[in-house]
């Protein structure tokens, strides 16, 4: 799936690079978007150097968009 159709579908303001915080599962991490993955999730790299992959609207919230 690319960007556009995350965008698009789950009205999120998702693109590379944007800063977001993931609050899944008892955590507390920011980190950037690195891509569109299968299945409509998003790659991202925390700024601890771990990665994750997750879905565009669990758990995440647009820390750009607050702006």
């Amino acid at each position: 799936m690319s960007m556009q159709y995350i965008r698009q579908r789950y009205a999120v303001p998702a693109k590379r690079g944007a800063r977001i915080r993931y609050t899944g599962m008892g955590e507390n991490k920011v980190g950037s978007i690195v891509s569109a993955v299968r299945g409509a999730h998003l790659k991202v790299r925390f700024d601890d150097g771990t990665f994750g992959y997750f879905h565009p609207t669990w758990e995440i919230e647009y820390l750009d968009a607050a702006k």
